[in-house]
């Protein structure tokens, strides 16, 4: 089923925003970009989390069946945080939320990260964040890391919903002035656009 999928969308200017919009309406159809291990492992090939050298390795020693509960896991992780953001956006996010995200802080616990000196491209040395994968539980470990960014690292006056009347996708408004309304303006804002021209043609029929 995930490999008739269409391209996932990231829309949403925060990795961990855009996992929350990997279940999305973006045209008349519900579409589910993590309905088993297989769209899991695209979702993140595209998201660039994880590597795809990792994913294939995944793919290749995982026990049948262990990629869909991972998928399952991932989708139930999505659901929680999409609560917490819906709950939380529009408003400084205080200190009293900490409560809330012990969930998220327990799977960040099993991370098994270190760090090493590598090359870098332009020349010279560098330090590099890694991480040991040890089993497909741990692709959940690099989401979990781009949700806790959202919490820490944006402004969650500024989380947003979509204003299109069916549209479900949420994004950081990181545009001047903060007036982003859409999640895109080729998608719902086109579509708004539309609506506008549509009622102001039947306002005028209706003042001929």
């Amino acid at each position: 089923m995930s490999h008739q999928l269409p391209p996932a969308m990231f829309l949403a200017d925060a990795l961990g925003l855009d996992f929350l919009n990997s279940i999305a309406t973006p045209v008349d159809t519900p579409v589910e970009w993590l309905p088993d291990g297989n769209g899991l492992l695209s979702w993140l090939a595209q998201s660039g989390l994880v590597p795809d050298t990792v994913l294939a390795e995944m793919r290749e020693r995982a026990m049948p069946g262990e990629l869909d509960s991972v998928a399952a896991q991932a989708r139930g992780l999505r659901e929680w945080f999409r609560g917490f953001v819906q709950s939380r956006k529009g408003r400084p996010l205080a200190a009293d939320a900490l409560q809330e995200l012990q969930p998220l802080n327990r799977m960040l616990e099993r991370d098994e990260g270190f760090a090493q000196v590598v090359a870098r491209d332009g020349g010279g040395l560098g330090l590099r964040s890694l991480r040991r994968w040890r089993s497909p539980d741990s692709l959940l470990l690099p989401i979990a890391e781009a949700m806790a960014r959202v919490v820490c690292e944006e402004d969650f006056t500024l989380v947003k919903a979509c204003e299109g009347p069916a549209c479900t996708l949420m994004f950081v408004d990181h545009t001047r002035g903060h007036a982003r309304r859409w999640c895109s303006m080729a998608i719902c804002g086109n579509r708004a656009k539309q609506a506008a021209h549509r009622h102001r043609q039947k306002e005028k029929r209706g003042e001929g």
